[in-house]
């Protein structure tokens, strides 16, 4: 049996791994490598590409800075929190706010750090990203349209950093060549990216006693909800775009199932909004949109399934 001091230590670990949504990295993780494998990276053997030191030090600093980014928004969201989310808010107060900054410095320090071996630009990226992060946290999340647009961009701003990573050494005169790549990718980007701010959207309508009484100036409580799901219908037809280039102009491979099993759901997702004004309506379509976007991650490797099949060959002649 533990002792108390022991299970005291075990529920603040707890506490530390939900601030920092630490069911989250390992996803972020998986993201960013199949994202390098199968669409920044395709003409490169995916060995390579795992065992690439200083691209793995790329990904250890987008984790370690994502997460040091949930403790400064659970930091500035604590008292928005306890009316939006009182159980996870009890559970995130077995840890102090000392202890959280002292934590988020430190992961902070270790992302800049893992960035300057790589190089003084991934130093640069690493620490305006984490700039941006905090000011975020710190003033722009509370503002309409321009906090929903802000969150979105910042998490799909690690595969920027993968991007840059990959074409850093690509000169003007052979970014011509690579123009078809870049539309593929800049598809698939936009497609996340449209997913991201409904959920963000969301998210809004789901938080809107939290942020009334926290004076957020969210696009339900500036305007209405009205305006909010209207505006979230647009976003959602949007994405025919990005799925119509991937699938029609460039090659997907199976990944095509994807992007039409996405469009069915996200019409059943519209019809159900349209219905919806209760938190735990919104909740549910909170959970579509995070299966879709999570299930977008395995679904990469429908690209090209048979890197899996080379990749277990050469393991077993191990």
């Amino acid at each position: 049996m533990l002792s108390r001091q022991h299970k005291l230590l075990v529920m603040k670990i707890v506490s530390l791994f939900s601030v920092v949504r630490g069911y989250n990295i390992p996803i972020i993780v998986l993201a960013q490598y199949l994202s390098a494998i199968f669409i920044l990276a395709p003409e490169k053997r995916a060995l390579d590409i795992l065992l690439d030191f200083y691209l793995f030090l790329i990904v250890f600093a987008s984790a370690v800075t994502i997460a040091s980014g949930y403790i400064i928004n659970n930091f500035y969201d604590s008292q928005k929190d306890l009316i939006n989310r009182p159980n996870k808010s009890m559970l995130d107060r077995l840890v102090s706010q000392k202890t959280k900054l002292t934590v988020y410095f430190s992961l902070n320090f270790l992302a800049v750090l893992m960035a300057s071996i790589v190089s003084w630009r991934a130093f640069l990226f690493f620490s305006a990203y984490i700039f941006l992060i905090w000011f975020y946290s710190h003033k722009i999340k509370k503002y309409p349209i321009v906090g929903n647009l802000t969150a979105a961009f910042m998490a799909v701003i690690p595969f920027f950093a993968i991007l840059l990573y990959f074409y850093n050494s690509i000169s003007f005169e052979e970014i011509e060549n690579h123009r078809s790549h870049f539309a593929v990718i800049s598809a698939h980007a936009m497609f996340l990216f449209l997913l991201l701010l409904i959920r963000e959207m969301i998210k809004d309508l789901e938080n809107l006693k939290g942020d009334l009484a926290n004076d957020y100036h969210t696009i339900p409580i500036k305007f209405n909800e009205k305006v909010s799901k209207q505006i979230i219908t647009v976003l959602t037809f949007l994405t025919i775009i990005p799925v119509y280039i991937l699938v029609n102009i460039y090659d997907v491979g199976y990944m095509d199932i994807y992007f039409y099993v996405c469009f069915i759901v996200l019409l059943f997702f519209l019809l159900y909004l349209w219905r919806s004004n209760s938190k735990e309506q919104f909740l549910l379509l909170h959970n579509v949109l995070k299966f879709l976007i999570v299930s977008g991650v395995f679904c990469i490797v429908l690209i090209n399934p048979s890197v899996l099949w080379h990749g277990r060959q050469l393991i077993s002649t191990f």
